[in-house]
């Protein structure tokens, strides 16, 4: 990756590793390993001295197991075209490990739009998604020469054909809603009639929706586009979904005598939070789409169209460690016991959105081996914590009932895994507190991707004075 400082090791690299994962596996990085004196290694990196180095709260990106987790997608899906998901988590130098993998990228608004150019991100691998895409970000992507641009309302047609012309098309595809309620939580369910995004197949509005696309001779219609719903983990939605979408190609194919040669999936694969979660692994994903894809297409003598997916979740959340510092340990009358630290919704906001789960480690004691072949929380008694954040909300709290130790103090470090999607990408600065910085750790080495977010950049916001 480009644009960083150069390495600096924090400590020699442990002997390869990989955590003896029970039935169902591990929330932690492949490259986890025990440390001495409890600490955790992280890409060969002590958390402990990544901490005291960069301060907390820190987010530690392991870049060999975003790289291991990008390649075991394209090993999965040969020749079908990969797409991160830039929502869950981008910066400059994740946007050049995508590339360097060789996968596209998935952005869905201007932002992240000028970010992937400015990190060099080439423009033919970019998707731009949005249900709510502004006149100057369509003619941003034109004349950054995006490849693809995903239509989500009716007047976005004409709008984004207004900045195209016949002689250079723009390649599009029509996001559609099969209908099948998939995901953990009703919120992130985007595959069901009645909610912001895309048109619906049952209604009719997603076939009004091609027939207008396909009036416009600036407009390139390329493909249908789906996204079901986030942290799915069974396969079986992805099936019924290519059910109702080839059937729709079929449709298309009999009504206007296309044949579309593309098929996004999108994306919402699920990964594990907590220790015997299940996962959705691009193998099992495969298997479960690929034939059914070529079966459906074969009884309505459809050429099977290419295969698109967008991963997001599934690259970036096992990557990252989220580092915190215990500022005060509370007891109360009532028995329940409360661990405040210096991080809290304003870096991970998805327990109070969600009521996600997280496993929490606590570092700089004896090691106990725990479930899913993943070090435990110290040696000693433990009792259940609500680890809380530092905002001043009731629902501020990152996780429940977690298993740490009875004589927990003030100065203990924790660990969260899985904190790679969705955490700093949906940082604020509520009560001003400033966003992270984020580390990457990679053969034993460390290096700061992104800097502490201070008071002076809030500051430097001002201009009411």
């Amino acid at each position: 990756m480009r644009r960083v400082p150069a390495m600096t090791t924090l400590t020699a690299p442990p002997a390869p590793f990989r955590p003896a994962a029970g039935p169902l596996g591990s929330p932690w990085p492949a490259s986890a390993v025990p440390g001495p004196g409890g600490d955790l290694l992280v890409g060969g990196v002590s958390l402990r001295e990544a901490a005291e180095r960069f301060g907390t709260p820190l987010y530690v990106f392991d870049e060999g197991e975003a790289r291991a987790r990008a390649r075991a997608y394209r090993r999965a899906l040969p020749e079908a075209e990969v797409l991160y998901a830039a929502k869950a988590f981008l910066c400059t130098a994740m946007a050049d490990l995508v590339a360097e993998e060789g996968l596209g990228l998935d952005v869905c608004s201007a932002g992240e739009l000028r970010l992937a150019a400015a990190a060099g991100f080439p423009a033919g691998r970019i998707l731009l998604h949005g249900n709510a895409k502004s006149p100057d970000e369509l003619r941003l992507a034109r004349r950054l020469g995006v490849g693809r641009i995903v239509l989500d309302n009716l007047a976005e047609i004409p709008r984004l054909a207004a900045l195209a012309t016949p002689d250079r098309p723009q390649r599009v595809l029509v996001r559609v809603l099969p209908g099948v309620a998939a995901g953990h939580h009703a919120a992130v369910r985007t595959g069901v009639d009645g909610q912001k995004f895309g048109f619906s197949i049952a209604s009719g509005e997603a076939a009004e929706a091609v027939r207008r696309t396909l009036a416009q001779p600036a407009l390139r219609l390329v493909g249908l586009h789906c996204h079901l719903g986030s942290q799915i983990t069974d396969p079986a939605p992805y099936r019924t979904a290519v059910d109702r979408l080839v059937e729709l190609l079929a449709r298309i194919r009999d009504e206007h005598a296309v044949e579309l040669p593309e098929l996004d999936l999108g994306g919402g694969h699920g990964v594990r939070y907590l220790p015997g979660d299940p996962e959705l692994t691009p193998a099992a994903f495969a298997a479960a789409t690929t034939a059914r894809l070529a079966a459906r297409c074969a009884e309505h003598a459809l050429a099977v169209p290419k295969l698109l997916i967008e991963p997001g979740r599934a690259v970036a959340a096992p990557a990252a460690v989220a580092l915190y510092r215990v500022l005060a340990v509370k007891h109360t009358a009532e028995g329940r016991a409360f661990a405040a630290v210096d991080g809290g919704m304003s870096d991970n906001p998805r327990p109070a959105l969600y009521g996600s789960a997280y496993t929490v480690r606590v570092l700089g004691r004896a090691p106990r081996l725990g479930g899913g072949g993943v070090v435990g929380s110290g040696a000693g008694p433990t009792r259940p914590f609500d680890v809380v954040g530092c905002h001043c909300e009731a629902g501020d709290v990152l996780a429940r009932d977690a298993p740490l130790p009875a004589d927990l103090r003030p100065g203990d470090l924790l660990a969260v895994p899985a904190a790679g999607a969705y955490q700093l990408a949906m940082a604020s600065g509520y009560n001003l507190v400033g966003r992270p910085a984020l580390v990457a750790a990679r053969d034993g080495r460390a290096r700061l991707l992104v800097r502490r977010e201070t008071v002076d950049d809030f500051l430097a916001r001002e201009t009411g004075r």
